[in-house]
């Protein structure tokens, strides 16, 4: 492991995240926990410095990233989307979600609404 040290540069700053990348499973109060969350630091002020502003995620990936980061189902969003049915249309991008279920997903799950308004590909019925 490399020495933590300030990030001055975009060479750093990609090391950095290649590093977060390896340590991000890390459990709290470990030496690569605490690593962690230096480097997390590190970067974020180095993000504020260099002003960088990141493209939001598509809407139905950010759901699916959620999901899966915290080990739930489909079936664990039914109370924010609907039916199974309707959760699968919606991961399927075959419906869009409607204003209701953005306000359920944003107030029950803390789901971003800005993110969650954003356009996104909807495949069409066929004809």
């Amino acid at each position: 492991m490399r020495e933590i040290r300030p990030i001055k540069t975009e060479t750093d700053y990609q090391m950095a995240l290649r590093e977060v990348e390896q340590l991000f499973d890390a459990g709290p109060n470990t030496p690569e926990g605490d690593r962690l969350d230096v480097l997390t630091t590190l970067i974020e002020a180095y993000e504020e410095q260099q002003q960088y502003s990141l493209p939001l995620p598509d809407p139905i990936e950010a759901i699916r990233y959620y999901i899966e980061s915290r080990g739930l189902s489909e079936r664990d969003l039914e109370p924010y989307i609907g039916t199974h049915q309707d959760v699968i249309a919606v991961l399927q991008r075959q419906r869009p979600l409607s204003i209701e279920m953005i306000r359920h997903l944003h107030s029950g799950l803390h789901l971003s609404a800005e993110v969650l308004i954003r356009p996104y590909p909807v495949m069409s019925k066929a004809a």
